[in-house]
């Protein structure tokens, strides 16, 4: 039986939606809103800030909320609430995504914990990593905390197989970067030096020019006509470890949980110093998604294309004030 105090339970449910906000999104447009009445909170689609060129079918804007409801339901565990979710719970309201209502008292276990303290230290990376190798067991780890939320995280070993990936996310780029309504639409979330937004990527946390790994591969150009951007550390030239996350089906649910999947995966390799760099653009053109799926994905639906390193960048991350975000 629950015994908290209300007092105590507001500062949980303020704890979890500050935590919510530090969920990676992609080019950290925070495609999210929440709402709380009594002791539950909803977690709503944002689809003003959804990708209208790169995301009609809003599969990003769910894993991106995914992730976020994952960091709620966290924090409601670090502060001793057992969360009650809900996904999709009203088939007549498509953007709320999940409710998460408070449930019996319980005590944060040790992966809780170290998982929380993670959630405002994580940073997405856009470059390439030192050579400090990631070890194999920390991997076969991740690949756990995958499958505990319903998906699936497999490490690409193959060398040809990782240049299958990178040419295919550079032919993805390649395609994209002719598009100028979609080159528009990532400069859209691509912040000058000095700004004062609380979204997008900051200039200090995208490389000015494209990083030289083996094999290349392609990052986003949020510099693209603009001197923005930070100089590559000449120490870091390693791919890391290539891996894909996918899911059995290809429904708004998986998308969700494709979310829960990844973030739960991001905080743990954080926790062992471990950095993702993301790479959606193949994801983004329904034929290479495909071409991924049948070759490379034994049929699962790809939701996530990421490297994982280790790096020394450190940048300080954004995000929007909660009266922004909260109803």
């Amino acid at each position: 039986m629950n015994t908290r105090t209300a007092a105590e339970s507001t500062l949980a449910i303020r704890a979890a939606l500050e935590a919510a906000a530090w969920a990676p999104s992609v080019h950290n447009s925070q495609p999210w809103s929440f709402a709380v009445s009594g002791d539950e909170i909803s977690v709503r689609a944002d689809t003003d800030r959804k990708l209208r060129y790169a995301d009609p079918d809003g599969r990003q804007l769910l894993i991106s909320c995914g992730a976020a409801l994952f960091n709620i339901r966290t924090e409601l565990r670090y502060r001793g609430y057992e969360p009650v979710v809900r996904v999709l719970p009203d088939p007549d309201r498509p953007a709320l995504l999940a409710t998460v209502r408070l449930g019996e008292s319980i005590t944060a276990d040790e992966h809780t914990k170290a998982l929380h303290a993670e959630v405002e230290r994580r940073r997405t990376h856009r470059s390439a990593f030192t050579d400090l190798p990631v070890p194999d067991r920390l991997v076969e780890t991740l690949v756990q905390q995958a499958a505990a939320e319903g998906a699936q995280l497999t490490p690409v070993r193959a060398p040809q197989a990782v240049r299958v990936v990178a040419t295919v996310t550079e032919a993805a780029q390649n395609i994209q970067m002719q598009d100028r309504v979609l080159n528009l639409e990532v400069i859209r979330w691509a912040r000058p030096p000095g700004s004062a937004r609380r979204d997008g990527v900051p200039a200090d946390a995208y490389p000015a020019e494209p990083a030289e790994t083996d094999p290349r591969f392609a990052q986003r150009d949020y510099a693209w006509r603009h001197d923005w951007g930070t100089r590559q550390d000449s120490g870091a030239s390693s791919t890391g470890v290539v891996t894909l996350l996918t899911t059995s089906g290809d429904t708004r649910e998986e998308w969700i949980a494709a979310g829960q999947a990844l973030q739960r995966v991001l905080l743990h390799a954080c926790a062992h110093g471990v950095s993702a760099a993301f790479h959606t653009q193949a994801l983004e053109m329904h034929h290479l998604r495909e071409f991924l799926r049948q070759e490379l994905c034994s049929g699962q639906y790809p939701q996530m294309v990421m490297r994982l390193g280790i790096t020394f960048d450190d940048h300080a991350g954004v995000r929007r004030p909660l009266s922004d975000q909260v109803d």
